[in-house]
């Protein structure tokens, strides 16, 4: 498992309405045992809320509420944000409105 980073030790700080994921591993094996190869395992869909922005507006010029908080484990759209690098990870910097879920709360 990869060690967690406190928001506050990021270099990276999300802007107005974006949300710093960490993504979690893809699952190895599936529900009936499977082990599955490297090329059939899927881009994560879930991850770790790491940073929020600092908020914003939308396009009516409403404050923009951040729904998630750090910390929380979440699921978000398969193709949606941008791929960067952070502490030679690739973690996932996507706009609020791009996660579908929180895991369990």
């Amino acid at each position: 498992m990869k060690s967690d980073k406190n928001s506050s030790d990021l270099a990276i700080k999300p802007l107005f309405d974006n949300v710093l994921i960490r993504p979690l591993d893809p699952e190895e094996k599936t529900a009936s045992g499977i082990l599955l190869p490297e090329s059939a395992k899927e881009k994560p869909t879930k991850g770790k809320v790491m940073a929020l922005g600092t908020g914003g507006t939308d396009d009516k010029g409403n404050k923009v509420v951040f729904v998630v908080r750090v910390g929380d484990v979440v699921y978000y759209k398969k193709w949606g944000g941008n791929e960067i690098k952070v502490n030679g990870e690739e973690w996932q910097i996507l706009e609020q409105k791009d996660i579908l879920a929180i895991v369990g709360n």
